[in-house]
């Protein structure tokens, strides 16, 4: 299997290849990532109804038992008319029309890594990385040479700062990135609480 595509049923009748860009479509919507996320907590089908609710709870950011009839309505619509039939044609979801349910595919889960690049956590973390470890060899190699004002601290103080810098940084990527990462039972998007 290539880097630019994963395979993806396209329904009874064969497979279909669908590239990282076609994913990536698919996953720059926020409301189809909180279709995912919801989808992950549950092994069977869930209904249409319920799932509605959920996502308009997110989007409103108000607790479920809050979400109007027009709130549930404008959400629920767009998932029915747009949203699951766009994620049904990627293989990313099984939706029945008939029975007004949604459920999972083995493929759900594998969307997880993408999730990290997919507009929406706008930090480009791997060039902040790439940058982080640039300044520090050339604080090194400019140590190495004894250049002033480097020396006004010693190398095991500068090995201090460096090594703390790298695990201030690592530490909130990892707690800001765990929002964002499907199938987490502490799930919490930034924007609002359950």
């Amino acid at each position: 299997m290539s880097n630019e595509t994963r395979r993806f049923p396209a329904g009874a009748d064969g497979e279909e290849e669908l590239s990282k860009g076609e994913i990536f479509d698919v996953l720059q919507n926020q409301r189809r990532r909180y279709v995912l996320e919801y989808l992950k907590r549950y092994d069977e089908p869930v209904g249409l109804s319920d799932l509605a609710t959920q996502v308009a709870a997110w989007e409103y950011q108000t607790p479920v038992d809050e979400v109007t009839n027009d709130q549930k309505k404008r959400v629920y619509t767009t998932l029915q008319q747009t949203h699951l039939c766009k994620m049904e044609e990627a293989g990313i979801v099984e939706y029945d029309t008939e029975d007004n349910t949604v459920a999972r595919t083995p493929y759900t889960e594998e969307l997880t890594v993408y999730l990290e690049i997919v507009p929406g956590s706008e930090f480009p973390w791997r060039e902040f990385y790439l940058s982080l470890g640039s300044i520090s060899c050339a604080i090194v190699a400019a140590l190495w040479t004894g250049l002033f004002p480097l020396t006004l601290l010693t190398p095991l103080e500068w090995a201090t700062v460096i090594a703390a810098t790298f695990t201030v940084s690592a530490a909130y990527h990892t707690y800001s990135g765990a929002d964002m990462q499907l199938g987490d039972d502490e799930y919490v998007p930034d924007e609002f609480d359950r």
